[in-house]
């Protein structure tokens, strides 16, 4: 056992075990009568004052320890005192088996937990369970224990005992307290198949029927396992409406499992002023890519809560990314001027907001509101506000949006340069260098020069997906059809969760029109492991319209288009619609989308196509 600082002296210890009796020896009572006549005689006064008229007659209360007890726990301090944790443990824990005494037990598990001696401390804890199997303490340290130590097979019945035991009004919390305990747990599927049938044993005790639904679904939520955790919510949303936790669990579940979001959508109806929980709804949409639903929400907030600066923040991004330059500049206005700078500091730089704190927000909505003038050709508001924007954060994003500015007045190689100064270290500066020189490339039109940048820095970041699937689609731009797939296919066997490499292998493929039996078959495997994202849904639409089942590629073509009105979202939805005879509601929705992204050549290649040029 690793070593420990003394924690504690003898005389703690004593008082601790209580074994030191008022007035008594500390060693053997026969002893007393010789200790008392070598003690100097107290005065009368002093004794009357110090004790009633009868103290005479009361009996001495004498320590239970002898002689040998107390040289063993000296001898156990000792050993602490000195560093010696091990043999201190072995000693102590003797004494506490021999005494009994729970306080003793205590320490001994406190002293092997101090020494990282987990198994140590467990053992010790059983003993104590075995002393005193009524001891809520020691019921809990071994529950506690095993949980930490991840030995999941036999918790069940300490963990029942435990709950026996407790005051009733204490069993709500310490069900609660269940995911916490298991929440590092390497094995949580094992964790749900062992404590489900005792969670729902409990559940049918009174009181504790919500509780124990809530546990299951966290024990589920964090095994992956998405049915028993939606099963388990709705339950708890259906026993409990206005149950916070219900819809917490919800709104988590929302990009994994759709069927999550009526629990969420349904509570915003019964309580429309929640703002708490609309804001958390439009994270959860923003996250899903479902751009127009999070600004929608966002706005909601924003209008109910003026003064929700996060709310403000996030609509102004979104608004951005839809291009919506003059939605979006308001918006982080708004945000900035809630949230002001005052001598270098934030007066809310605890507020929670979708980029960070409030400083690095209000770096990222200046940055934001350069990129907005840079989108409508003012590179003079531009740059004015990359002056106000300090260097602290992330360095890349700043150096990247003027590298950016240099590229849109025709200076490529200057942005680049001033790109390539950044520094090489550590590995995740690099690769932040790396792929901003690659955008800023392939955004100045330079696609073999992002190609070959991406193909020079993998050699460095050969198995970073990220890299990776960047030169792939370069490369699906090059034309390079073969190059693009044998990447992806690298992504998807480096990280076999990473749903866009899928998306983008199956979209390739159906955009070609070519094996697009196997194109559905990776769409499908997107949609899976990302469901209802508007651009995989775009895909699938894309597939079903090569493979000629128009009304399916419609249905899933209006509902990306109306999560995400994108551009090339829009130029397939119109292409369908003038397919299946709807000539004016395709030019409606192309002219619509050329509005805000004139510069997207897809949408235009696919008007000219049609000679639906305006």
């Amino acid at each position: 056992m690793p070593q420990l600082v003394r924690r504690s002296g003898l005389v703690v210890t004593l008082l601790a075990l209580g074994l030191m009796a008022r007035g008594a020896a500390l060693a053997d009572p026969a002893d007393a009568p010789a200790a008392a006549a070598s003690a100097p005689e107290a005065p009368a006064s002093a004794a009357a004052a110090a004790a009633p008229d009868d103290a005479a007659s009361a009996p001495v209360d004498n320590s239970s320890l002898d002689a040998q007890m107390f040289f063993q726990l000296l001898y156990g301090e000792l050993e602490l005192g000195g560093g010696n944790a091990g043999a201190a443990y072995q000693v102590l824990l003797d004494a506490a088996r021999r005494t009994k005494d729970e306080r003793l037990f205590e320490q001994v598990v406190e002293i092997a937990l101090k020494a990282h001696a987990g198994d140590q401390a467990l053992a010790a804890a059983r003993d104590w369970r075995d002393a005193h199997p009524d001891s809520v303490k020691a019921n809990q340290s071994v529950v506690r224990l095993m949980a930490a130590l991840d030995k999941i097979d036999g918790i069940v019945e300490p963990l029942r005992s435990l709950l026996a035991l407790a005051p009733a009004e204490q069993r709500v919390g310490m069900l609660a307290s269940i995911p916490l305990l298991f929440q590092r747990s390497p094995e949580p599927a094992k964790v749900l198949a062992t404590l489900e049938p005792f969670l729902e044993e409990q559940g049918n005790r009174p009181g504790l029927r919500d509780v124990s639904l809530y546990v299951r679904a966290r024990l589920a939520i964090a095994a992956g396992d998405k049915e028993r955790a939606l099963a388990r919510v709705q339950a708890l949303a259906a026993s409990a409406p206005t149950n916070g936790d219900a819809v917490q669990m919800a709104v988590e579940l929302m990009p994994t499992v759709p069927q999550a979001e009526s629990i969420v959508t349904d509570r915003i109806a019964a309580d429309p002023q929640n703002t708490t929980l609309r804001l958390a709804y439009a994270r959860a949409l923003a996250r899903m890519q479902r751009t127009a639903d999070a600004t929608r929400e966002f706005r909601r907030v924003t209008e109910m809560a003026p003064d929700a600066s996060p709310a403000w923040l996030a609509l102004g991004a979104l608004e951005l990314e839809q291009r919506h330059t003059a939605a979006a500049r308001p918006a982080l206005l708004k945000y900035l001027e809630l949230v002001p700078e005052v001598d270098g500091q934030t007066p809310d730089a605890g507020l929670e907001s979708v980029v960070g704190a409030s400083s690095e927000a209000r770096r990222q909505a200046m940055l934001m509101l350069a990129q907005a003038d840079e989108q409508d050709g003012d590179l003079k508001g531009a740059e004015a506000w990359l002056a106000k924007v300090k260097d602290a954060g992330n360095p890349v994003e700043l150096a990247y949006r003027r590298a950016s500015l240099l590229a849109r007045q025709g200076r490529l190689a200057e942005g680049v340069k001033l790109l390539d100064a950044l520094p090489d270290s550590p590995d995740e500066a690099a690769r932040a260098k790396l792929l901003a020189i690659a955008q800023l490339k392939r955004e100045s039109n330079d696609l073999k020069g992002a190609y070959d940048s991406l193909a020079a820095g993998g050699v460095r970041f050969k198995s970073d997906p990220d890299v990776i699937y960047e030169r792939a689609m370069l490369a699906d731009r090059l034309g390079h059809d073969d190059e693009m797939e044998k990447l992806l296919r690298q992504v998807i066997a480096l990280k076999p969760d990473y749903y866009n490499a899928y998306n983008a292998l199956g979209y390739s493929l159906a955009e070609r029109n070519t094996r697009l039996d196997e194109a559905r078959k990776l769409v499908e495997k997107a949609l899976a492991l990302a469901p209802n994202q508007p651009a995989l849904m775009d895909s699938l639409g894309w597939v079903e319209y090569r493979q000629g089942h128009l009304p399916e590629a419609l249905d899933l073509l209006r509902k990306a288009y109306a999560a995400f009105p994108d551009g090339e979202v829009a130029a397939h939805l119109g292409e369908v619609l003038w397919k299946s005879g709807q000539a004016d509601e395709a030019r409606r929705v192309w002219d619509e989308a050329l509005r805000r992204e004139p510069e997207n050549d897809t949408l235009k290649d696919t008007m000219t196509r049609y000679k639906a040029q305006p």
